[in-house]
């Protein structure tokens, strides 16, 4: 078993590194074969953004790939030296009008992809039934269909964040575990039930760094409680609605006033806390999972608590992002591999091998998937709660401007200093001008 490659928190940070350069470009390449013929030769280049174990899997599934079709050749490589490099290797090729057929790409880039109009629209391929396609979570498909116009490309990795719960700690405070229909209020009193200040024990985590982190915890109480980030044009902010007022006081009551919430000024120290017994409750993914059970920590997961019975999470797809490469033929074959690719039977060797969520609802009940979901607990759950990521984060370029702003918002309600509609108004002022200037 083993971690992901990445944490999605980061992948916003590295998100608007070369927007202009990608706005900016001129049309893709020299044009290439304009009529399909499916036994032509051709060479696909495939960019994985992958290193290590999770390169040597793909590489091994290419080279299956090529037996089953003896006229296709996988030119495949990591890209770049990181995945956040591979943006900027894009833009440099759109420019030169040398790029691959298919890169890996975070989810926060899939806005700045759609406009360089290198992208391949596979919207009528998809309508087949055979590409199984609602079989991806919500946010899944959103992310790979940035505008609601074109869908340019297929998920590549799913996640979510769920509700961690510490067994030790409820079991010596006497606290009923989470259940599925927990409400958020059943949550607030469990948070101040578990708090003991004596033994420096809290009920929940926050993360006050001003992060991605912090924001994107964020983002299920405010669609929980009916509130949007941005507005339907997606050119202003949202969040400062009276949905989203109320979302954040509800956190400031926990913290300033119950003092139930440990504030985490690092991103990092809660899950530690929460692994030496010290901390009742976090939200958090799959990737803590492996962590928790190297520290034998007794612990459970759930989906989140909800309101009026809507448990919706966040998650942070990234996806298999197509290009226009101007050859029928390239594109016929750029479409085939990745459908193959994120079939069930290929992703279960590809990412619930690897320890990620699988992308399909349906892989859940198979043999491999429970084989890993009992060598970490809870997994299966997490994989269950891909059902509630019904929103995606935005896409657009101005994005990182906005989690910074309301971010820092956060942060400082948290920590007593302003009110949550003053807080909000604020960055919500900030988040406009982000969203303009991009």
């Amino acid at each position: 078993m083993h971690r992901r490659h990445a944490r999605k928190i980061s992948h916003y940070a590295a998100a608007g590194i070369a927007t202009g350069a990608l706005l900016l470009s001129g049309c893709a390449g020299s044009q290439g074969a304009t009529e399909l013929d499916p036994d032509a030769d051709v060479t696909i280049t495939w960019w994985t953004g992958q290193s290590d174990e999770a390169q040597t899997i793909l590489e091994g599934l290419a080279a299956e790939f090529e037996e089953l079709h003896p006229n296709v050749t996988i030119d495949i490589s990591p890209g770049a030296s990181s995945t956040e490099e591979l943006l900027q290797k894009l833009s440099a090729g759109f420019a030169g009008n040398s790029y691959p057929n298919i890169s890996y790409s975070f989810g926060a880039w899939a806005s700045e992809l759609e406009s360089s109009q290198r992208t391949l629209d596979i919207s009528e391929q998809v309508s087949d039934p055979d590409f199984g396609w609602d079989e991806f979570s919500e946010a899944a498909r959103a992310t790979v269909q940035p505008t609601g116009e074109k869908i340019i490309g297929f998920p590549a990795l799913v996640d979510n964040i769920s509700l961690f719960y510490n067994k030790t700690v409820f079991d010596q405070a006497g606290v009923d575990y989470p259940t599925e229909e927990w409400t958020w209020d059943e949550f607030r009193a469990a948070a101040k039930a578990l708090t003991d200040p004596a033994n420096e024990t809290y009920g929940y985590a926050y993360s006050v760094s001003g992060s991605e982190e912090t924001t994107w915890q964020f983002w299920p109480h405010l669609w929980q409680n009916g509130g949007e980030i941005l507005s339907d044009d997606q050119k202003t902010a949202a969040f400062a609605s009276d949905e989203g007022v109320e979302a954040l006081e509800f956190l400031r009551q926990m913290a300033v006033d119950d003092k139930s919430i440990y504030l985490d000024q690092t991103d990092t120290k809660f899950a530690q806390l929460f692994a030496a017994n010290r901390i009742g409750m976090m939200t958090s993914g799959p990737w803590q999972l492996w962590d928790l059970k190297t520290a034998k920590t007794d612990y459970g997961v759930t989906v989140l608590p909800g309101i009026d019975g809507d448990h919706q999470t966040v998650s942070g797809p990234d996806i298999w992002a197509l290009f226009d490469t101007k050859d029928v033929n390239e594109n016929h074959w750029s479409v085939e591999l990745m459908k193959w690719l994120t079939a069930q039977e290929q992703d279960l060797r590809w990412n619930v091998a690897y320890g990620n969520l699988p992308l399909r609802a349906s892989e859940i009940d198979t043999p491999e998937f429970q084989e890993q979901a009992a060598a970490l607990p809870g997994l299966e759950i997490m994989a269950e709660n891909n059902e509630n990521a019904v929103n995606a984060r935005p896409t657009v370029s101005g994005y990182v401007g906005l989690s910074e702003a309301i971010g820092g918002a956060i942060s400082k309600v948290l920590q007593g200093q302003g009110t949550a509609e003053e807080a909000l108004k604020d960055a919500a002022e900030k988040a406009d001008q982000a969203l303009a200037r991009n």
